[in-house]
């Protein structure tokens, strides 16, 4: 008998590749495009595995429905799964879980906003989309004559780590569990010291504004940050503030603080009231993409592979 699970807040492409797999993997997959809320707990009946994405927080009341009906694991597929309430989850018996999916995606994707803050890529793509090629106010900086801050070394820190190396930059790292890889220093020293900080660490209620008014006070006249990780690492109002006076001399932002709602949506015609947001994008030094360093065909499938191990691996050895 095939082990079930259903698949809450599924895309087309996800589905497709749900389909695909599961039969293979003796899973059959109930699949919908529907959040996991209290109103839609019912989908899960007869399922003890759940997958959730990573954009709708799934709370108290969410977890108490899905437990009356006997879920006891969810997968979330993300890396991180700040969006659940895990306490309440392991109180009323339920295991959660992240999947782990291709590095590289995220890694790719950071060191291309590295490079497009330190050439002015935005404002340069702008004016040739207006047939205006002449050359920016603004020369460019090469990473080699930089030094790069990691904040974060896990599997994506590393892998951005790995990459680095082959820019010849000198590079720092920080992280509560240093490894042999890099040059490993406090936080303080690092943010100091670094003309680029890239934001690779979970958030948690320990990182949450990591990058505070403070800390962003400490960095170097000029100095970049890059934040593929969670939008609430950084303080978001100070950050904008150290951009529009100079302090800092841009920004590259995959995620952001208030990015629910906006982020996944086309809202052209929609009034925008996140002001942050909006100071940001009027920033010729400031890059955002919509939480999207994570999506690529190798990292998509990953994730699907993995939401489905993780299922089976509870089910045959997971607590009842």
């Amino acid at each position: 008998m095939a082990t079930g699970i259903t698949i809450y807040g599924c895309g087309q492409d996800e589905a497709v590749l749900f389909r695909e797999m599961a039969p293979r993997c003796g899973v059959a997959p109930t699949i919908t495009e529907a959040a996991a809320t209290e109103a839609t707990a019912s989908l899960a009946s007869g399922n003890r595995c759940i997958s959730v994405d990573h954009r709708t927080p799934v709370t108290e009341p969410v977890l108490l429905a899905l437990s009356r009906i006997g879920v006891r694991y969810i997968s979330a597929r993300s890396a991180g799964f700040d969006h659940i309430d895990v306490d309440c989850a392991r109180s009323v018996g339920i295991t959660v879980e992240n999947v782990a999916y291709s590095p590289d995606s995220v890694a790719d994707f950071t060191v291309m906003l590295m490079l497009m803050v330190l050439r002015g890529v935005r404002p340069l793509l702008r004016r040739a989309d207006r047939h205006d090629y002449r050359l920016g106010e603004a020369r460019g900086r090469e990473l080699r004559d930089l030094t790069v801050g990691v904040v974060g070394t896990g599997r994506i820190g590393v892998a951005v780590l790995d990459r680095l190396r082959g820019f010849g930059c000198a590079v720092l790292a920080h992280d509560n569990r240093p490894r042999d890889s890099a040059d490993f220093v406090p936080l303080d020293d690092l943010l100091r010291s670094s003309d680029v900080v890239t934001l690779h660490t979970p958030l948690n209620a320990s990182t949450h504004h990591l990058l505070n008014r403070e800390r962003i006070g400490m960095m170097k006249a000029g100095a970049v940050v890059v934040n593929t990780g969670r939008g609430p690492l950084i303080d978001t109002p100070a950050l904008v503030e150290a951009l529009e006076t100079g302090a800092l001399g841009g920004a590259a932002l995959d995620v952001l603080e208030g990015e629910r709602g906006i982020f996944y949506a086309d809202c052209r015609a929609a009034e925008m009231h996140n002001e942050p947001l909006l100071r940001l994008q009027a920033l010729p030094n400031v890059v955002i993409t919509p939480h999207t360093a994570h999506y690529t065909d190798h990292a998509l499938s990953d994730t699907v592979r993995n939401t489905l191990v993780n299922c089976l691996d509870f089910e045959h050895g997971g607590t009842p």
